[in-house]
């Protein structure tokens, strides 16, 4: 089984990347996040994919996210749901049987960093109550947050940069501390070149000077179950690249996925402009 998670920086600029992915890798699971549309604006070849289940859960031009179930692991249309944290369409959670796999595009801080700390804190309490309620689980996205100071290049280290600061990383080490394992880490244990992100400038994704920000963390029921995960540079055109961990088997049982209801994607009714009321007003 293959989980795939991907900060795409805007589905419709990048729908050719993601379904030439689709189409090539075969993910059994693909989370998006900075997907930057309304569901109506996704394009139909992604949101109508014949093979995949999908939930599209954004706005136009920010944040944003999405989950999509390949049908061949998965028969039956499962149950997304949103964590009641889930603010600026930056969470869903898909249901697959005890499993509980989410996409989630942390806040970057920038220009409301207690808004990051109120996420991350959040998240910290929904893993230990799903933990707590006997559930493993699957944490896919772009948590914006370099775990140790390796996941920085050397020329770019800044404790005092967000996503680099100490708090920062004290909140993900609490989060990971719910018996979750960074897979990315766990399968490059010594690899000082393990980035995810490129700053769009000075060539740095030519010359691989990065941060490590898209994780897939896994309880230790799916961990157990881990072979590998890697990260992809030189993907797409996103300035992020997709991070996909491969499990020896599926994670979930089909037959006990609960049917959920089909996404109804309309889009909204145009502006007609402003309109005369009864006295021609």
């Amino acid at each position: 089984m293959k989980v795939t998670t991907w900060n795409v920086n805007g589905v419709r600029a990048r729908e050719a990347d993601v379904y030439g992915f689709l189409r090539d890798v075969q993910p059994d699971v693909l989370c998006l996040q900075e997907i930057k549309a309304s569901p109506h604006q996704v394009p139909v070849s992604l949101s109508g994919h014949a093979d995949y289940w999908s939930f599209w859960h954004g706005h136009k031009g920010y944040s944003g996210v999405a989950v999509l179930v390949r049908k061949a692991c998965c028969p039956t249309r499962p149950r997304f749901t949103h964590p009641d944290f889930d603010e600026e369409q930056r969470a869903v959670v898909v249901e697959l049987g005890t499993l509980r796999l989410a996409s989630l595009y942390v806040p970057n801080g920038g220009k409301d960093y207690e808004t990051k700390v109120r996420f991350l804190n959040a998240l910290d309490g929904y893993v230990a109550r799903q933990r707590g309620l006997g559930f493993s689980l699957v944490l896919c996205g772009d948590f914006n947050v370099t775990r140790t100071p390796r996941d920085v290049h050397s020329s770019l280290r800044d404790e005092a940069q967000l996503g680099q600061t100490p708090a920062e990383r004290a909140q993900l080490e609490r989060i990971l501390a719910h018996e979750l394992d960074d897979l990315g880490r766990r399968f490059a244990p010594h690899d000082d070149a393990l980035f995810t992100w490129w700053a769009p400038w000075q060539e740095h994704r030519e010359n691989n000077r990065g941060w490590r920000l898209d994780y897939v963390l896994a309880s230790p029921e799916a961990a157990g179950l881990a072979t590998g995960c890697t990260a992809e540079r030189l993907v797409g055109t996103s300035d992020h690249g997709p991070v996909t961990a491969v499990f020896e088997r599926s994670l979930f049982e089909p037959q006990a996925v609960v049917e959920g209801p089909a996404q109804v994607i309309a889009a909204p009714e145009p502006d007609r402009g402003p309109q005369l009321d009864l006295f021609g007003r």
